[in-house]
């Protein structure tokens, strides 16, 4: 068993045999999620995955945060570019019963980091027009994409209970405890794991001023209230994507 993680116990599979590739910490991220039809979402996936429910119930989850010390292994973080926002767009899936997250987008507000991560990975990676300014206790975060400016979100947040560790048979724990993605390129099905410590988070309360991600979602389904959730930071290790046998 590797003894190079200190918590690996909450990981619902093994940690990778290989080394990890890159390092970041993810700081002031709020956790947004609506229910939405898992039918409707199911259209917007690759066919070689599932959609994954809670109770019958697929989500869809915007996360904002910024990325800060990025760095490939063995190395110094990357100078000028190691630090910065981002905004995703995802839903929760399974493939042969290994549970996941599929991305509908990843905004970033650097050009090279768009640009690069887009090689290495092949995901739905876009630049965007991006600011987080905190007012103690508060984070403002706001995000337009420079190719779609119909396509923002404008969001005050803080967190607004005690942190904790959730239940292993919540939705917190169901929608955050997640270690690998999945994504397709020419209909070939790429994995891609992480690995951080168990999610110590808190509830948070927000102020969403504008929403319009998610475009190919009717509106309807972000007029009901979202679950909420903040963390401060969660030091991140990643591995390269590996295709699918």
């Amino acid at each position: 068993m590797r003894t190079d993680f200190m918590e690996v116990e909450q990981r619902p599979y093994p940690l990778p045999s290989t080394p990890w590739l890159m390092q970041q910490t993810w700081h002031n991220m709020l956790f947004a999620h609506w229910p939405v039809s898992d039918i409707f979402l199911k259209a917007y996936l690759p066919e070689q995955l599932e959609i994954d429910t809670f109770d019958g119930t697929a989500w869809i989850g915007v996360i904002s945060f910024k990325a800060h010390n990025t760095r490939l292994h063995g190395l110094p973080k990357f100078p000028f570019f190691h630090s910065y926002l981002e905004l995703n767009v995802r839903t929760y899936v399974t493939y042969k019963g290994i549970p996941g997250i599929y991305f509908f987008s990843l905004d970033v507000d650097k050009r090279p980091v768009v640009m690069g991560a887009k090689m290495a990975t092949s995901l739905p990676y876009r630049r965007a027009h991006m600011k987080m300014v905190i007012t103690e206790p508060v984070v403002h975060f706001t995000s337009r994409r420079k190719d779609k400016p119909n396509e923002s979100f404008q969001a005050s947040y803080k967190q607004s209970t005690n942190i904790y560790s959730p239940a292993k048979e919540s939705l917190e724990y169901w929608l955050l405890e997640r270690y690998c993605l999945w994504t397709t390129k020419d209909n070939v099905l790429f994995r891609g794991d992480i690995h951080h410590d168990r999610w110590r988070i808190t509830e948070a309360k927000a102020s969403l001023h504008h929403h319009t991600m998610a475009s190919f979602l009717p509106r309807y389904y972000f007029k009901t209230k979202p679950v909420l959730h903040f963390s401060g930071n969660k030091k991140v290790f990643i591995w390269p994507l590996q295709k699918v046998k």
